[in-house]
C-alpha cells in the first residue's frame, strides 16, 4: 500500500550552522524523511549573515528567517508578531504538518501556538530532562504545559524522557511516544590502523559547562592520572568551566597528560575519537546523548554517569556506567582499562549500525504523523477550553493569549486572504532509483 505523502516543517531556534544533538537530529531525520518521499522545510532564526531561503543536501530548504538570536541561541519572546510570516510559510510550502523540537526554543513554541491556531497538526519532540524545582524549571515547565496543552502528539527521545515530559506537562502517555536519536555510521568509523594500547587515551568530547559535569572531570583526572601512569587525556569542547580544566592541570603538572583541544567542529569529531580507546561521559543530566553513540560507532568503550536517559542507550558490554561521584567514575574507569584487551572496535561498529540508523527513527516518525493527521477537528471552544486547566491564573491567561491569537489570525486572512498568497512550486530532483533512496546508512 503507498505511503501517505507529509508536507513536514519542522521548527527550532536550533539548526545549522550552529552544531549540537537537536540541530544533528532535526537534519538527519529531515534527510531520511525526504528520501522517503515527504515534503520537508526547515524554519529556523537567522545565523550572522545566513538569512533568508536556502537549499541543502538533497533538496532540504531552509528559512532563516530574520530574527536575531536573544540569548542561547533563542530568538525574543514576541507571541502574535511572529504569525505573519509562519502563517506566510505555512500557506507558501502548503504543510500539512508542523513538529517543533526543543523545549527551551521561542520560535518551536510560538510556531506551534500559531499553527494550532489555525488548524494544522502539530508534532513537538523533546530533546532534554528538566528539574521541577529551581525557579528556571518551574518557569519552563508552565511554558511546556501550555504549548503542549493542544498538540496532536508527541515524541521523547526516551523513556526516561517521556517519563519527565509527561510529568511536567501533564500530557496524557498514549500521546507521547518514544524515538531515540541515532547516529550517521557512515561518519563515524573505527579508525583502520587501531591506536596502540601502550599508552591509554581516554577522550572527552562536550560543551564544558556545569551541566556536562565539567567539575566532575576536574576532580576525576588527576586521580586517574595518579593511578595510571600510562593514561593520557584529550578534552575537546569549550565553555565557561574550561577555566577550571585548565587550573587542574597546572595545579596537578599534568600539562603532558591532558591535552585540552577547545571547541572541535563537528566534521573533525570522528579524528579526535578515533585516536581513543576510552570515552568518558560524566553529564549531570542526560535524555539520551548522541555523543555516546558516536563514540561507539567509533569502536571506543564508553564510561558514562548513570544519569536521565543514558542507561538505555548502549548495551552494558559497550558502556560502563557510574553514580556522578568522583571516586564512583574512577572505579568505572579503573574496570573499562581492564576490558579494552576484549574490545574488537569493528564488531562495535557493526552492532551501532544495526541498533541505531536515521532510516529507521524517519519510518517510525512517519507513524507519528499518520497518527497526529487522525487526530480530531475540534472547534474553537473545545480547544482553548484546555488551557483553563493549566493553573488558577496560568490558565486564563493561556485562554486569553490564544483567544488574542485567533482573532490576529482571522484579521490577517481578512488583510492578505490565503488565496493571495502564492504557493512555491517543489524543487525536482534528478531521479533517484528506491533501492539507492532507501539503503541503509553503511
Amino acid at each position: 500500500m503507498d505511503r501517505k505523502k507529509h508536507r513536514i516543517m519542522m521548527v527550532s531556534d536550533f539548526f545549522y550552522p550552529n552544531f549540537g544533538g537537536v540541530e544533528n537530529h532535526i537534519y538527519y531525520l529531515s534527510q531520511c524523511l525526504l528520501k522517503l518521499g515527504h515534503k520537508v522545510v526547515v524554519v529556523t532564526h537567522a545565523y550572522g549573515n545566513r538569512s533568508g531561503v536556502r537549499y541543502m543536501t538533497g533538496g532540504l530548504k531552509a528559512y532563516y528567517v530574520p530574527w536575531r538570536p536573544f540569548v542561547m541561541q533563542n530568538s525574543f519572546p514576541t507571541l502574535f508578531p511572529s504569525l505573519p510570516i509562519i502563517r506566510t510559510i505555512l500557506i507558501r510550502e502548503r504543510i500539512t504538518i508542523v513538529h517543533g523540537h526543543q523545549a527551551f526554543s521561542t520560535l518551536c513554541h510560538e510556531t506551534l501556538m500559531h499553527s494550532r491556531t489555525m488548524g494544522y497538526r502539530v508534532v513537538f519532540t523533546d530533546h532534554s530532562l528538566y528539574g521541577f524545582s529551581d525557579a528556571g524549571s518551574i518557569h519552563m515547565n508552565k511554558v511546556l504545559q501550555f504549548t503542549l496543552a493542544d498538540v496532536s502528539q508527541a515524541i521523547c527521545v526516551s523513556h526516561t524522557s517521556k517519563e519527565n515530559t509527561v510529568l511536567r506537562s501533564g500530557l496524557p502517555p498514549e500521546k507521547v511516544f518514544v524515538i531515540p536519536n541515532a547516529v550517521d555510521t557512515a561518519m563515524f568509523k573505527p579508525a583502520v590502523v587501531q591506536p596502540s594500547r601502550s599508552e591509554i587515551v581516554i577522550v572527552v568530547i562536550s560543551r564544558l559547562v556545569y551541566r556536562k559535569g565539567a567539575d566532575l572531570l576536574v576532580e576525576v583526572i588527576p586521580d586517574v592520572c595518579r593511578l595510571h601512569p600510562n593514561v593520557r587525556f584529550i578534552v575537546g569542547g569549550d565553555g565557561p568551566k574550561r577555566v577550571r580544566l585548565e587550573e587542574m592541570r597546572e595545579k596537578h603538572s599534568l600539562q603532558d597528560r591532558v591535552e585540552m583541544l577547545g571547541a572541535v567542529p563537528h566534521a573533525q569529531v570522528r579524528s579526535v575519537l578515533i585516536s581513543g580507546h576510552i570515552f568518558l561521559n560524566s553529564s549531570l543530566t542526560e535524555a539520551f546523548c548522541i555523543a555516546i553513540l558516536e563514540a561507539a560507532s567509533c569502536g571506543l568503550l564508553t564510561v558514562s554517569t548513570r544519569v536521565g536517559g543514558v542507561p538505555e542507550v548502549l548495551p552494558d558490554d559497550m558502556i560502563i556506567l557510574a553514580e556522578p561521584d568522583p571516586g564512583d567514575m574512577v572505579l568505572a574507569i579503573e574496570r573499562a582499562i581492564s576490558m579494552l584487551p576484549k574490545v574488537d572496535p569493528q564488531v562495535m561498529h557493526h552492532r551501532m549500525r544495526e541498533l541505531y540508523n536515521w532510516h529507521d527513527v524517519a519510518k517510525r516518525t512517519e507513524i507519528v504523523y499518520d497518527r497526529a493527521l487522525k487526530c480530531p477537528n475540534q472547534n474553537l471552544l473545545e480547544r482553548v477550553s484546555r488551557y483553563l486547566y493549566c493553573g488558577v491564573w496560568a490558565g486564563k491567561l493561556f485562554f486569553l493569549v490564544m483567544i488574542v491569537d485567533f482573532l490576529f489570525w482571522r484579521l490577517l486572512e481578512l488583510w492578505q486572504p490565503a488565496e493571495d498568497i502564492e504557493e512555491m512550486p517543489d524543487l525536482t530532483l534528478p531521479h533517484i532509483s528506491n533501492k539507492e533512496t532507501l539503503q541503509e546508512t553503511e
